[in-house]
């Protein structure tokens, strides 16, 4: 009887271990189906291994474009829908290369010349750029860059949780809560930062923005996104982060269109903060009349029916 017990401990924690590797990989593999690229693929050879070896933020054709547009990263959702519209009103237009990195870093890109992605580096200069309202105006006083703009949408920021909301986050308040892990857009280079730094001094005061921007990422309860405020999402999708302060449209893509398990949480109009974005058009732009005709294009009933489809706001 004394060696039946240690062989029956042996199989039991032999079935635990092989059920701890199964559940494991499976979870891995729920894992893997949240990851980024969210947009769908154009055609030919398909080769992606996310998170090694994927490619979320540049879209279509680098060779040879005949108009290159530099979108404020949080649209990445909108671009597939928009420039198959776009290429139906203006059919002459078909190889399009899109950028949707954090507006910040397509600043960078603009005023170095160069973006390096791994072993990319990329040299095309952008026709259309976009980005806040208020962040085209500054690079305008700074630079001189634009020939002209215009206002196409507006969005104001939610808090993004996962399904059930087990964190019971309730307000922009719980945030600052030491049990609460947030996904913070990095102030660095992504300014929907300022937005919702904004929003948690108008919900608690500089006390509860130098909670969960300070202390809370010292401590290492708020995360501070490395790239893209794509990475919040995902973070809570992996139950790496309890909360994500997003624009409410990020929400809506994750819940409505992709159907993850994640819910929204509304953010009071006395706490919020709505973004206005603006497209402006490059003075010096190689395809000039390309991007002429893509600004036109941004002010039209098809591209204004795009970004509502996304749950984006009219500018106007």
């Amino acid at each position: 009887m004394r060696h039946v017990f240690p062989r029956l401990l042996l199989a039991v924690i032999s079935c635990a271990l092989a059920f701890g590797a199964s559940a494991a990989a499976t979870q891995a593999a729920v894992h893997a189906d949240f990851l980024p690229p969210w947009n769908p693929p154009p055609a030919g050879l398909q080769f992606s291994v996310p998170p090694f070896d994927a490619i979320a933020d540049l879209h279509g054709d680098i060779v040879d474009p005949q108009l290159v547009v530099f979108f404020a990263g949080n649209q990445f959702m909108v671009v597939h829908d928009l420039m198959a519209a776009f290429r139906q009103a203006h059919p002459r237009y078909q190889r399009i290369f899109v950028e949707t990195l954090p507006p910040g870093i397509l600043a960078k890109q603009i005023e170095s010349g160069a973006l390096v992605m791994g072993n990319l580096r990329i040299t095309l200069k952008p026709d259309v750029y976009t980005a806040g309202k208020g962040a085209i105006a500054e690079k305008q006083k700074q630079h001189d860059w634009f020939a002209d703009t215009y206002d196409y949408a507006r969005n104001p920021l939610a808090i993004l949780v996962a399904k059930g909301n087990p964190k019971h986050i309730e307000g922009l308040k719980d945030l600052g809560r030491a049990d609460v892990r947030v996904s913070m857009p990095n102030p660095a280079w992504e300014g929907i930062a300022r937005q919702i730094e904004a929003s948690y001094r108008k919900a608690g005061g500089e006390a509860l923005d130098h909670a969960i921007m300070q202390t809370k990422v010292t401590d290492g309860t708020t995360f501070l996104t490395q790239i893209h405020h794509r990475q919040s999402p995902l973070r809570v999708l992996q139950g790496e982060s309890d909360a994500a302060p997003v624009w409410s449209t990020e929400a809506y893509f994750q819940q409505q269109i992709l159907h993850h398990p994640v819910e929204t949480v509304a953010i009071p109009a006395a706490q919020n903060a709505v973004a206005t974005y603006t497209v402006a058009r490059m003075k010096s732009a190689p395809h000039e009349q390309a991007a002429k005709d893509f600004m036109a294009f941004m002010q039209s009933p098809a591209a204004q029916a795009v970004y509502r489809k996304y749950g984006f706001q009219s500018a106007h």
